[in-house]
């Protein structure tokens, strides 16, 4: 059997890769923004020069760059040097560890037996929510994570939040039903404990007040002609906004704000309609919902 020859991740002197030549490479470019300074920077992502943070942020502005190295991408055997190396084993022990995670997680490996839906629709009939599923399939139905601790006694669920006047959606796995909505807001528009890339994202919410910040839910069962929102309270608990509505496998929470006008009309703003002409069963698909060619 042929031996194959791994090479050193050191180098083939056995020492570490020279940082002074890598910078004395990097000083022989020109940065690729202005074209005017020597270059200190190389993005991960698409190896362009630059010799600022001014520059860096406008190459990525002006390519739609993230910044981020493409792992997988294809690197011929004559460019093929020890950082490539190096590089794909810590992919590959990155790959372990998820998987090893994902083999500890309770949630990916529960049943999705009809005993098991059953059993969270019980749970949730006993707190006064209509929990609704989808059929197997469907792209809710897959995604859904939520769950029933038995040793909290209490939900923990699947949250969904869309926020349309900055065109962002967001997934929470394991909110726990007790959880007050202002404190999951603060996880998004709270400067001390959002991530600076999502505040960034959001600076239409965060410049707003607190007071003109809504929390909105889609009322379930009512004609496609006919959808209504209903004003969730911040200063309640998930469970309590819950309570007495209909959730289509997780809640779904629209944060608007007031001073922009929207198509989302809330239940009780419009005096045409009234609650005793909806029919009981209405299909609650969601629009938008992307659904299985299959």
């Amino acid at each position: 059997m042929a031996s194959v020859t791994v090479p050193n991740v050191a180098g083939e002197s056995g020492k570490p890769p020279n940082l002074e030549n890598v910078k004395r490479k990097l000083s022989l470019q020109s940065c690729e923004v202005c074209d005017t300074e020597e270059a200190k920077y190389r993005c991960p992502g698409c190896l362009k020069y630059s010799c600022s943070l001014p520059c860096v942020k406008k190459h990525k502005t002006a390519s739609n760059c993230n910044g981020v190295r493409e792992k997988t991408a294809y690197v011929s055997v004559t460019e093929f040097s020890d950082l490539n190396l190096l590089s794909d084993y810590r992919f590959l022990e990155e790959l372990g560890r998820l998987a090893d995670c994902a083999a500890r997680d309770d949630i990916l490996h529960r049943p999705s037996s009809n005993k098991f839906i059953n059993l969270l629709k019980n749970r949730a009939r006993r707190c006064n929510i209509c929990l609704k599923t989808s059929p197997v399939g469907f792209t809710k139905r897959r995604e859904n994570s939520t769950f029933f601790g038995k040793k909290e006694q209490k939900f923990f669920w699947h949250l969904k939040l869309i926020f349309p006047h900055s065109q962002a959606e967001f997934i929470r796995k394991r909110v726990p039903d007790d959880k007050l909505l202002s404190d999951i807001l603060k996880l998004y528009l709270d400067p001390q404990e959002a991530d600076p890339v999502i505040l960034q994202r959001l600076k239409i919410y965060t410049m707003a007040p607190q007071s003109d910040i809504q929390i909105l839910m889609k009322v379930e069962n009512r004609p496609h002609n006919s959808i209504r929102y209903e004003e969730l309270d911040t200063k309640k608990s998930l469970l309590d906004n819950l309570k007495g509505k209909v959730v289509l496998e997780y809640p779904t929470l629209h944060v608007v704000l007031k001073k922009f006008n929207t198509d989302m009309i809330i239940l009780g703003h419009d005096s045409s309609v009234s609650n005793k002409h909806l029919p009981k069963e209405a299909s609650s698909e969601e629009e938008g919902e992307i659904h299985d060619s299959s």
